[in-house]
């Protein structure tokens, strides 16, 4: 062959070449991660955990995947501005974690999936039409935390001797008294008296604890909802200085030296959250996935609270214990 004919040739061949040969890799799908609170310690290990399920599908962040993190600190008006931010970077899917997150990223996209992780009803909240058949973009993981209070303020009653009356601190904003009537009911059965006080904004809440330390009360549950989640450090500074012995909906307050929370195990919830997210990566729908809801889950006491307050944990209860803090 002549060297005019081969560089014909050869020029031939590289125009001949598909151009799926010549175009660049596809970019690693991006995940967006909207918090509505700051990043903790507690939340890292949730994270964590989030990453193991996504790895059970074959995703692994930074080699086949990548995750953006956006966090609220606690201020719900920041949320709109970041969620159209994580749109704008084209994600593959939205995480949204907690009460508020899920409507403003329903309100930035309809098209983007949304797999949210949350404490309370979504279909109540109005996130998915049912939780077998999501409808829409949205599906995700629920702990319904307002179903767990009876089971929690029977812990609670096992820790107090009787007739101790116990404290109810519950926030009126979030229109649910069917739970507190069903709280009510609960207390009934075990011959408890106990005290509601109601406490929405950061002032009542030190009004409510002159109230609950008036009225004689011996312990203290607290209730659900994001706001109090917001304030635990405060609740349970505030339960310390009153010395007394209460119940949190998560083991947040515990960490932060709250005495015992009961809850679903969010350890395992956020490892399904990852495995939800990877089959939608897949190809999945989230309108195909029906909302998860927990199947394990934990009480936690903190043995150095228990110290401080003079009190001795059941036995019971001790064996009873998922994790006891130290």
């Amino acid at each position: 062959m002549r060297r005019r004919e081969f560089i014909s040739f050869f020029g031939g061949a590289a125009v001949s070449w598909p151009l799926s040969a010549l175009a660049q890799p596809p970019a690693m799908p991006l995940i967006g991660w909207l918090d509505s609170k700051e990043l903790t310690n507690q939340s890292s290990i949730l994270i964590a955990a989030f990453r193991r399920g996504l790895r059970e599908v074959g995703f692994v962040e930074g080699s086949n995947v990548t995750i953006d993190f956006r966090y609220a600190d606690n201020q719900p008006d920041r949320l709109p501005a970041l969620a159209a931010d994580l749109v704008h970077r084209r994600v593959a899917v939205v995480v949204t974690i907690g009460l508020f997150t899920t409507p403003v990223a329903k309100a930035a996209t309809s098209t983007v999936p949304i797999v949210f992780y949350s404490g309370g009803d979504p279909v109540e909240a109005g996130h998915v039409s049912s939780l077998n058949r999501p409808g829409g973009n949205v599906t995700g993981v629920s702990v319904i935390y307002p179903a767990l209070n009876p089971k929690r303020f029977e812990l609670l009653h096992e820790l107090v001797a009787a007739p101790a009356i116990i404290g109810v601190l519950w926030d009126p904003t979030r229109n649910a008294e069917a739970q507190l009537s069903e709280l009510e009911a609960a207390a009934h059965m075990l011959g408890r008296r106990i005290v509601i006080v109601r406490a929405g904004t950061e002032n009542e809440i030190d009004a409510a604890f002159t109230t609950i330390v008036q009225s004689d009360a011996s312990a203290l549950f607290v209730g659900t909802g994001p706001f109090y989640n917001s304030q635990r450090r405060k609740i349970v500074a505030l339960a310390a200085r009153h010395a007394l012995p209460a119940s949190y909906h998560l083991r947040d307050a515990v960490v932060d030296g709250g005495l015992m929370s009961y809850s679903a195990d969010e350890r395992d919830a956020h490892r399904r959250l990852g495995i939800y997210v990877g089959r939608i990566l897949k190809g999945e729908k989230p309108s195909d996935l029906p909302v998860e809801l927990p199947t394990k889950y934990e009480l936690v006491i903190n043995l150095g609270t228990a110290r401080k307050l003079k009190l001795e944990i059941p036995p019971r209860l001790r064996a009873l214990a998922d994790e006891v803090i130290e």
